[in-house]
């Protein structure tokens, strides 16, 4: 039989119903971390004509066909994937930028800048107890900033070491609540309210998981997810209910290294990659730190050891210490500085040894090696700093455009309530209407 008018009626009542709740759940969560807006899809509704002719279909209104999110998963990915570059590029830079810190503000150079003045002053009389004294005063506070600054190193090194591990702890978390959503997906059923709930949360796990290390991702029935470490090609992170655990190893030097499963796994992006990057460069800084202290105590005590002192003794190590880290004065006072030639008397005004260390000094140049490590980590730092800019605005390019998919626009949903209200009006009015018809046939006498 026909269709008739109350079941067109009634079937535009509740489409009209189910997409005022979807709209009313979008507005509720316009800000709403990581929730997609949704959007109801209906579809034609048809019957049976009579028996005589049974082909024939009549239109008996409209159903729900789904609750569809609205979400591009290509921008979702290029989301991941970009966000993932400027994590990576945006950790560097603050590890960068707290080495250069440590470096800059502890004054290693004017340190040695100072020591070396000391030596050149005490040239016009080497005798005097005060210029002495100076010599080893500014040398003990040399030794002492280098002291300091491998300190300060030391804790940006703990600081981003203990925030990778953070971040290892976390991926291991976000893969493990991955692992749960995907078992509750692969249960539930399609389109339903669940559902969607559930691919949100997926997709914010995912974005989430992105921020710390590059992923690649492949979707399955019911919106169940696989991830990789990498590209597709690399190890997995999650597959159906299992997930893989995440570790971090720290080597002699401090830099960091993971592995996924006990096997060796390469991080190339996300905040993970960054700041086992500014590891790398901050052992490197400790190398040159390390080796330009070493340099100073081998070439003052090499020279002192060609001299004798204000006794008349031979000249004895001014430093001890093979790096930064322990670098000593160990001379009580200033006539250890050993000024004249071996075989001086005491209290020599002879300056030909003195002469001799600030030739040896000059030729080492500790102050060019202290501004060439200064200028290395400052160009690193600049440099840096214009790949993460870039990378950032490339970043947000990909998650404007997947706003504009997937995010919540009021304006557009106001307007959204006010075409299903009124649908859901009509629809009770034409209900009404067919009421009327019905009591007035009835009517008919």
């Amino acid at each position: 039989m026909a269709a008739d008018l109350l079941t067109i009626a009634s079937s535009g009542a509740r489409a009209a119903k189910a997409a005022l709740d979807v709209t009313a759940n979008n507005i509720s969560n316009a800000s709403s971390e990581g929730y997609v807006r949704r959007s109801v899809t209906v579809t034609e509704l048809g019957v049976n004509s009579v028996s005589t002719s049974p082909t024939e279909i009549n239109l008996a209104g409209v159903r729900v066909a789904s609750v569809v999110r609205n979400a591009d998963t290509f921008r979702q990915s290029e989301v991941r994937r970009t966000g993932a570059d400027a994590a990576r590029a945006d950790a560097e830079v603050q590890g960068l930028e707290n080495i250069e810190a440590a470096v800059e503000q502890t004054g290693v150079y004017d340190s040695i800048v100072n020591f070396e003045a000391a030596l050149q002053q005490l040239v016009s009389d080497p005798t005097d107890g005060a210029l002495r004294a100076s010599v080893v005063e500014q040398g003990r506070s040399m030794a002492d900033t280098f002291n300091v600054t491998a300190s300060s190193l030391q804790a940006v090194g703990d600081g981003l070491r203990f925030e990778a591990q953070s971040g290892v702890d976390s991926v291991n978390s976000i893969t493990a609540e991955l692992a749960r959503v995907n078992l509750r997906l692969a249960r539930s059923s399609d389109a339903s309210s669940d559902q969607t709930a559930l691919l949100d949360q997926r997709d914010l796990l995912l974005q989430n998981l992105s921020d710390q290390m590059g992923i690649s991702t492949s979707f399955g029935t019911n919106g169940v997810v696989t991830v990789t470490l990498g590209d597709s090609s690399g190890p997995t992170l999650v597959t159906g209910g299992t997930g893989s655990t995440l570790a971090m190893t720290t080597a002699s030097d401090g830099t960091i290294s993971f592995t996924l499963d006990n096997a060796a796994a390469t991080i190339d992006s996300g905040a993970l990659a960054g700041k086992s990057q500014a590891l790398t460069q901050l052992a490197t800084t400790n190398d040159q730190l390390d080796a330009l202290a070493a340099k100073i105590i081998d070439t003052v005590n090499a020279a002192q050891a060609s001299g004798v002192d204000l006794d008349g003794n031979t000249g004895t190590a001014l430093f001890s210490g093979t790096g930064a880290a322990d670098m000593a004065m160990i001379a009580t006072g200033g006539d250890a500085v050993a000024t004249a030639a071996a075989g001086s008397a005491a209290n020599s005004r002879d300056a030909t040894n003195l002469t001799a260390l600030r030739d040896a000094l000059s030729s080492a140049d500790p102050a060019g090696d202290m501004n060439t490590i200064l200028f290395g980590i400052s160009s690193a730092v600049a440099g840096r700093t214009l790949t993460r800019d870039a990378l950032a605005s490339i970043a947000s390019s990909a998650k404007v455009a997947l706003q504009a998919q997937a995010g919540v626009d009021l304006d557009q949903e106001a307007v959204h309530l006010l075409r299903y209200q009124q649908a859901f009006q009509a629809s009770g009015r034409v209900m009404q209407v067919a009421s009327d018809i019905f009591n007035t046939i009835l009517g008919i006498k």
